[in-house]
């Protein structure tokens, strides 16, 4: 009899004692989480306020925890900027428009030592040694196209008028592989060569083979004045001497393959969830993708295929009239930070990097 009690005594010793454990974990993890939100508000406080704003996500194992609209996706109908709010992506895209040449390559449709002009044939000789890869990783040589716009032109260029003004070039800033040089036309190429293989509009094969498997309802590659129409969707502005003015279109705002994708953070954090997983990509287009492609043009910044590779970081910005974005993520901390604004000014690179330190496990 004594013995039970003095079990009975030592269990509720134990018991009062892991309760205790309990409520210390969770006070701590709540006054963890009011300190991160009060930090969150410091860093975040540039966009908030009447302006044009930004919304936040970040992810850890899977889970949102946090989740924030800052300012106004909409300034003239007094719209708030919220994680439902879809902008305009820029070159965060270019990571979609791999991920597409990825999944023609599982299908076999397609190899990346391709020659470009097997598939785009228009192309003049100058650029036979143009592959793929080199392609996906800006090591093509190719003329810049936003050098080639003529002075005169007015209206919006698409993806077809790209290629023409690439094709008309018969020259390259170099050898193909020896050099790495930044190339939005090289993505704009790479858009028009998912069409060409797999016979469907480049918008439509995003929306069956990336869009709609992973839920992002409301991820679309978008062209002005063709739809279909963007919801929830932020308008971009800048600001000068306190006024704001819509800065949301400009000539190059209608090519795709490069930057035409609009979208929210909720559903970025999708995408974000199936690059751990066979889902979309298997193991092996994965591996491509974060793998560093020599040559590259900063010691410190590698490239794969539409990310850069930071250390322990593989990330990509966006920027375009009105809008400056980006994605950050900590693969093996499972930790993501995104970043999408609708604003001419601040660069959320650093601002992304800042708020991933709060989270970091040390």
């Amino acid at each position: 009899m004594i013995k039970n009690a003095a079990s009975i005594v030592r269990g509720s010793v134990v018991a009062s004692a892991l309760a205790w454990l309990m409520l210390a974990v969770c006070a701590h993890a709540q006054s963890t989480a009011t300190a991160n939100r009060a930090d969150i508000d410091s860093l975040m406080s540039r966009y908030a306020g009447d302006g044009a704003g930004a919304s936040l996500l970040v992810v850890k194992d899977g889970k949102a925890i946090v989740r924030r609209g800052f300012g106004y996706a909409n300034l003239e109908d007094r719209i708030k900027a919220g994680p439902e709010t879809n902008y305009r992506l820029a070159s965060v895209s270019k990571q979609f428009t791999a991920a597409s040449i990825l999944l023609l390559k599982q299908d076999g449709k397609l190899r990346l030592e391709d020659p470009v002009r097997k598939w785009l044939p228009e192309l003049p000789p100058s650029d036979a040694k143009i592959t793929l890869l080199n392609l996906l990783t800006h090591t093509s040589g190719l003329i810049d196209y936003e050098d080639l716009v003529p002075p005169e032109r007015k209206t919006q260029l698409d993806d077809n008028d790209v290629l023409k003004m690439i094709a008309s070039q018969q020259r390259l800033y170099f050898e193909p592989g020896s050099a790495h040089r930044y190339s939005n036309g090289g993505f704009v190429l790479l858009g028009l060569i998912v069409q060409r293989v797999s016979g469907m509009d480049l918008a439509d094969f995003m929306k069956k083979r990336i869009f709609q498997p992973l839920g992002m309802e409301h991820t679309l590659m978008y062209e002005h004045g063709r739809g279909p129409e963007v919801a929830n969707r932020a308008y971009g502005y800048s600001e000068a001497d306190g006024k704001w003015t819509r800065t949301d279109q400009s000539i190059t705002s209608a090519t795709r393959g490069d930057g035409g994708i609009y979208s929210s953070v909720d559903d970025l954090g999708k995408w974000d969830a199936a690059l751990y997983t066979d889902k979309l990509l298997n193991a092996e287009s994965r591996k491509l993708a974060f793998t560093p492609t020599d040559p590259i043009a900063d010691p410190d910044v590698d490239y794969g295929f539409g990310w850069r590779l930071s250390g322990d970081t593989v990330w990509h910005s966006g920027e375009s009239i009105g809008f400056r974005n980006v994605i950050v993520r900590w693969p093996k901390q499972h930790l993501a930070v995104i970043v999408l604004s609708n604003r001419n000014d601040y660069q959320p690179y650093p601002l992304a990097l800042t708020i991933g330190e709060l989270f970091l496990d040390r």
